[in-house]
C-alpha cells in the first residue's frame, strides 16, 4: 500500500485580502443591436470573461482589442464601454469586485489591464459558471460560496499573469462611491432620481449612501441634487423668460409648487421675488 500524505503550511500568505474584497455582482452580457456603447465609470473594479466573439475595450484614451479566452480588469472610476464586432458579436460574464484599487500589468498605467489567454483559461472559465450557477440558484450559504470563488479566480489569474492588486481601505473606498454619486448628480440633475437610483449608481445600499455622503460633504444626496436643481434655476429665472411650470419640469421637480417650496427653502425668497430682483437689478 502506498500513501501520499500532505500537510498545509500555516504561515503561507494568502496574496488576496478577503477581509477588503467583495464580490457586488455578476451579469452575463451578449451584443445585440440594442447595445449602446457609451463611456461610463464604475465605483468598483469590473472584471471580464470574454467566452465569444471578438471587440474592442475602448477608454477615454484609446481602443484595444478583445477576444474570446481574453479576461479585462478594469479599475474603479476608469471610464470604458465595450465596443463589439458585428459579425462576432461579443459574449462575456463580469463581476463587479470592491476592494481593488489597481491593478499592474501590460496596461496597468492606463487603469486597465488584458490578459490573452491561448490555453489555461478552462479552470478560470469553469469557476465562473459555478458562481454564476450559484448566485443564480441562491441555495443556503451561496454568498460565502460565492466569495470564496471570486477568491479562486483572483489567484488563478494572478498565476497566470503577471498583475497585482492593492486593497482599498474602507474609508477611501466610502469616499471614492460619495465622488462617484457627487459626479453623477452633477451629470444628471434635471432627471427625476431617487435616493435609490443614486444608490445603485454606486452599488451600495441607500442607508450606507446618506450616512457616508453626508459625512463626506456635509449635506445628503437629496439635498445636493436639490441645490444643483436651484442653481440652475437661478440662471433661467435670471437670464430667461421661462416660466415656473417650466422650470419646474425642465429640472427634475414633481410639481411647480415643490419647485417654489424648494426654492424659498434654499434662497430666502420665493422664484417670482428673485427673477423681479434681477430685472430691477438689471433695469
Amino acid at each position: 500500500m502506498s500513501t501520499s500524505r500532505y500537510v498545509l503550511d500555516p504561515l503561507a500568505v494568502n496574496p488576496v485580502d478577503r477581509s477588503v474584497t467583495k464580490l457586488l455582482y455578476v451579469s452575463i452580457a451578449r451584443y445585440s443591436p440594442e447595445w449602446h456603447s457609451t463611456l461610463h465609470t464604475h465605483p468598483c473594479a469590473e472584471v471580464f470573461f470574454v467566452t465569444g466573439g471578438s471587440g474592442h475595450l475602448q477608454t477615454a484614451g484609446k481602443a484595444v482589442p478583445i477576444g474570446t479566452n481574453d479576461v479585462i480588469i478594469v479599475n474603479s472610476s476608469i471610464e470604458h464601454t465595450e465596443i463589439s464586432s458585428e459579425s462576432h458579436p461579443l459574449e462575456y460574464i463580469v463581476m463587479g469586485v470592491d476592494g481593488l484599487e489597481s491593478i499592474s500589468g501590460d496596461n496597468g498605467g492606463d487603469g486597465y489591464s488584458i490578459i490573452h489567454f491561448q490555453n489555461g483559461g478552462e479552470p478560470i472559465l469553469f469557476y465562473l459558471r459555478y458562481l454564476l450557477k450559484e448566485i443564480e440558484t441562491k441555495l443556503p450559504g451561496y454568498n460565502t460560496v460565492c466569495q470564496d470563488l471570486l477568491e479562486v479566480v483572483l489567484l488563478l489569474l494572478m498565476r497566470h499573469s503577471q498583475f497585482t492588486v492593492t486593497f482599498v481601505p474602507a474609508a477611501r473606498k466610502s469616499s471614492k462611491e460619495c465622488a462617484v454619486v457627487r459626479r453623477y448628480i452633477e451629470n444628471h440633475f434635471k432627471e427625476s432620481l431617487s435616493l435609490d437610483d443614486l444608490a445603485a449608481v454606486a452599488h451600495v445600499s441607500k442607508y450606507y449612501l446618506a450616512h457616508a455622503f453626508s459625512r463626506e460633504y456635509g449635506t445628503s444626496p437629496i439635498n445636493y441634487l436639490l441645490s444643483c436643481r436651484i442653481r440652475e434655476s437661478l440662471h433661467l429665472l435670471s437670464e430667461t423668460r421661462t416660466s415656473l411650470s417650466q422650470i419646474a419640469d425642465m429640472l427634475g421637480f414633481s410639481s411647480p409648487s415643490y419647485f417654489s417650496q424648494s426654492f424659498r427653502r434654499i434662497q430666502g425668497i420665493s422664484p417670482m421675488e428673485y427673477r423681479k430682483q434681477c430685472e430691477q437689478d438689471g433695469g
